[in-house]
């Protein structure tokens, strides 16, 4: 009531926390009392009335975490200081960093020509250092390849691409990059609303502290920086040991990357992407490097693109145009290569990622034979 607001008032406090546990049917039944949230709600503007900070602690379930984004928009409209996300057993607080901000404005591929981007992964250092984590981990990648149809030499790309074998991981909290990107980055501020999520039910599920998580500026985490949507989607558990541990065993890192691609329809056995060129009788437009296969491997070759395939006629395919270091590359992309976008959306990214495995799979065979 007021007094108590203008006793706390009296006494300095930085801030004044309310706690509440979702919308006003949802707070109501946990608090089993009729009019609970409107109680809250009515502190609140008490607090605000008289200049009193307010801090709003959400304790999360299983039955009202689908409230979050919703309490997350309602808060910030409403003015609250801070918010606090809580399981039941830890109290998280997550920090607004404005360096998130300006990296996630500024992706490498978002700036960078292909000629610029492709050196930053294809490194004779990189290569080697693939080689090296191939012929450590091959029983369990050989394993997993076997089992998924996905090739070594993919899931080798992908974890070199991403993290460099387990080197860079990211030094950002997660909770704050999806806090900051979810309250002040409206580009994509629901997206990151619903990773925030997603990201609390996944602490619960696997027993996690929130705060010690580290990953990406984008909240991406572990060896094979998965958001926390995939990682509670796709993420396996390789080695039976009853985790899904992405951030230690290389087993179940494979595993992981290797099912993403399995639900996102990766075809076994087929190309992936083809150099190409443009021949005199093109008639063509260049293409814009869409995310997605629009045209057909015999469409192309009609147009008078030239390339090299064993794939069928009718199979997907679209032609990519680069800026590479010597001048305009050509390519044509198939299937595969673009379930390899679904992994980041990027045709640069997804190229670099083959790339990157065919050198260190020659590597390897090198160095056998």
């Amino acid at each position: 009531d007021e007094s108590n607001i203008d006793a706390i008032a009296e006494m300095n406090y930085d801030y004044v926390g309310i706690s509440i546990d979702g919308l006003r049917e949802t707070h109501d039944r946990f608090r089993r009392m009729r009019g609970a949230f409107d109680a809250s709600m009515a502190g609140i503007d008490l607090c605000m009335q008289r200049g009193i900070k307010v801090g709003l602690r959400f304790t999360m379930t299983q039955d009202n975490a689908h409230e979050l984004p919703a309490l997350l928009d309602w808060s910030r409209d409403k003015g609250v200081d801070k918010f606090y996300l809580s399981s039941g057993s830890e109290e998280p607080v997550a920090e607004i960093k404005p360096s998130i901000l300006e990296l996630i404005s500024k992706p490498a591929e978002k700036t960078l020509s292909w000629g610029d981007y492709r050196p930053i992964f294809l490194t004779r250092e990189r290569i080697d250092a693939g080689a090296r984590f191939w012929k450590k981990n091959r029983a369990a990648l050989e394993a997993v390849s076997k089992d998924s149809g996905v090739p070594v030499e993919i899931m080798v790309g992908i974890i070199g691409v991403e993290t460099y074998f387990g080197r860079i991981t990211g030094g950002h909290r997660v909770l704050d990059a999806l806090a900051t990107l979810a309250f002040d980055y409206p580009p994509r501020s629901k997206f990151f609303r619903s990773e925030l999520e997603q990201f609390l039910l996944l602490v619960r599920e696997e027993q996690m502290r929130a705060t010690d998580a580290f990953g990406s500026y984008a909240g991406a985490m572990g060896r094979p920086q998965f958001m926390p949507s995939s990682y509670r989607a796709y993420a396996v558990d390789s080695t039976g040991d009853g985790k899904r541990d992405i951030w230690h065993d290389w087993t179940d890192v494979a595993g992981s990357v290797a099912n993403y691609f399995v639900e996102h329809g990766w075809r076994t056995g087929e190309e992936v992407v083809a150099r190409a060129t443009l021949g005199e009788s093109w008639t063509g437009t260049v293409a814009d490097n869409g995310l997605k296969a629009e045209d057909t491997v015999g469409s192309l070759s009609k147009q008078g693109i030239l390339f090299s395939t064993g794939l069928p006629a009718d199979s997907a395919g679209q032609l990519i145009t680069l800026q590479g270091k010597k001048g305009t590359e050509h390519w044509v992309g198939f299937h595969n290569f673009y379930v390899i976008t679904r992994y980041n959306r990027s045709v640069m990214y997804a190229l670099a990622v083959y790339q990157l495995g065919q050198e260190i799979a020659l590597k390897v065979n090198g160095d056998a034979s």
